[in-house]
């Protein structure tokens, strides 16, 4: 076997048969990528809204703060 039939006979070529395969595989992957962000915000708004009426707590802690402050003004 020559260093350039191993290219010819490489592992990965293998299970390909055209280039279109590979193609719609992958905008098959990102299309359901889309729909899972498009759930995940959706979920996130819902709770955003809903949280508060099972026990979410989404305001911040409200302390009192006094500082003195020295202006030096002539």
């Amino acid at each position: 076997m020559e260093w350039r039939d191993i290219g010819q006979k490489a592992s990965y070529k293998l299970g390909k048969t055209n280039d279109k395969a590979g193609r719609h595989t992958v905008f098959r992957l990102i299309k359901w990528l889309l729909y899972l962000a498009i759930l995940a915000f959706i979920v996130l708004v819902g709770y955003a809204y809903l949280g508060p009426f099972f026990g979410a707590d989404f305001a911040p802690p409200s302390n009192e703060i006094r500082q003195e402050i020295i202006l030096d003004a002539n």
